[in-house]
This record gives structure tokens, C-alpha cells and sequence, in this order.
């Protein structure tokens, strides 16, 4: 089983790495994948994943941080080459709903991380809300250029789902889809093919039923497995086989 995103860099995880580790080993996971958002993130990181062999990194900057954290292109692709534990560039891509960062800024930073991206052969992990216009449009430009892209938290229509499989996208299922009001993001993930879906927490953030309101961590990935599994309708150690499979596949570089 394996977290495909969690902020191991964000409290109150950072301060309890070692029990946070232990547990997530106990319940069967074997990788972490702990993800930038911001310069003091990624510094961060690069010490975080010195700390267990199932812990891995990402290097990028969250469209929140966009305007504040400028990032340039060729500091993405030297942080992603020098360090054989960042295997992904993200988390990146836009946020329309909270506005956190000006529009332009978060489109020319987004463009940045995709063309990072490109460069190294890396996934890129995506943040997309309020923006399935503009996040499609942009990605729809770069078509030709075998991106791989990994929908992270995807709550997104169907529609948007549809139009990011002709990409050949990933998308990643978090503790959302075990929340009683989730019915049209259950029917999503319901629709898409097996060998595109991953599993994450998010964590502290988004703690999936029976945990929901508390601070998520890694451990709690299988309650949102279980959920995932029922959706499509296979077995939970089915479930986590594939997903695990497909997490490989995707950060096989």
C-alpha cells in the first residue's frame, strides 16, 4: 500500500515522524510520498526523506504559494535531479476558489512545473479547484509531450475525468470519498478504469470516516482503500495491489 501525497513536513506529523512511520509500516504501507508546497516545504523535505527508506519527495510549489514563492524553471529540474529520493515535481496547478495567489501568477507558475516536468520525465501532481477550464486547457496545450499527470485529492466532475483520461491521467482518491455527502465523486471514481487510480491521505488534512474531523495521518490511507475498494466493487487487498502497481508504474523513471 502507499500514501501517493501526505505533508509529513506539516504539524502535527512533523513532530511525531517516527510514531507516524511506525504506524503506517504497521498497517502495510511500504512508501510515503511526502509533498513540496513551498520553498521552507522543500527544505524541509530534503530532511524528511533522509529519515526512512519508505519515505520519498516532490519538489514544486502549491498555487497558494505562487505569488509568494517564485519559482524558477531550472531550479525545479536541479532540486528533482540532485536527489535520487524527489521523484516528482508538485504539488502545482490552480486554485480559483480561495484566490490565494493571483490568477497569472499561479497560470505561469503552473506552466513552469509542467514544463519541469517534461524536462526530467517526472509525474506531476496537480491541485486543481474552481479552475477544470483553465487546469484542462493548459495541460490540453501540452498533449503531444507524453506528460504524466497525477490528479491529486480529485474531486472534480465527471466530465473533467473524461476529458483527462484522452491525457492519459491519473487521478488519486483521498479520504473524501468516504464522506456521506460524496455520491457524484463516488460515481466518478466508480467510472474510472482500475489502472488509473491511486490512494492518499493528504494528511493532517482531509481524515477519512471514522476519523473525520481529527488530524489525518499516512495509517489512515486504509479506511479510504476500504471505501475505494466497495466502490469498485473488488476486494480490498485487490485494490491496494493495483493502486500500488499503479503508483510504480507511474514513478518508474
Amino acid at each position: 500500500m502507499i500514501d501517493s501525497h501526505c505533508h509529513l513536513d506539516h504539524e502535527p506529523l512533523f513532530s511525531d515522524l517516527s510514531n507516524i512511520i511506525k504506524r503506517s509500516k504497521d498497517i502495510g504501507i511500504e512508501k510515503l510520498l511526502t509533498i513540496s508546497t513551498s520553498f521552507d516545504s522543500f527544505s524541509k523535505i530534503k530532511e524528511i526523506v533522509k529519515q526512512d527508506e519508505i519515505i520519498y519527495g516532490t519538489i514544486g510549489i502549491h498555487p497558494h504559494e505562487s505569488e509568494k514563492d517564485i519559482i524558477k524553471l531550472d531550479e525545479i529540474i536541479k532540486n528533482f535531479q540532485e536527489n535520487d529520493k524527489i521523484i516528482g515535481i508538485g504539488e502545482t496547478g490552480l486554485d480559483f476558489y480561495y484566490n490565494n495567489s493571483d490568477k497569472e501568477k499561479q497560470i505561469s507558475s503552473f506552466i513552469r512545473h509542467i514544463e519541469a516536468s517534461i524536462k526530467t520525465n517526472a509525474p506531476l501532481i496537480i491541485h486543481s479547484r474552481n479552475a477544470e477550464k483553465e487546469t484542462y486547457d493548459i495541460l490540453n496545450d501540452y498533449k503531444d509531450k507524453n506528460l504524466k499527470i497525477l490528479m491529486h485529492c480529485f474531486t472534480g466532475s465527471k466530465k473533467f475525468s473524461e476529458k483527462l483520461l484522452m491525457l492519459n491521467a491519473y487521478f488519486s482518491a483521498s479520504g473524501i470519498i468516504t464522506f456521506k455527502n460524496a455520491n457524484e465523486l463516488q460515481d466518478t471514481f466508480k467510472s474510472l478504469p482500475l489502472d488509473k487510480i491511486l490512494i492518499e491521505t493528504d494528511s493532517p488534512f482531509l481524515a477519512p470516516v471514522p476519523n473525520r474531523g481529527k488530524k489525518n495521518e499516512p495509517s489512515f490511507i486504509d479506511f479510504t482503500a476500504a471505501k475505494l475498494a466497495e466502490i469498485k466493487e473488488i476486494s480490498k487487498s485487490e485494490l491496494i495491489e493495483i493502486t500500488t502497481s499503479n503508483f510504480n508504474k507511474l514513478f518508474s523513471n
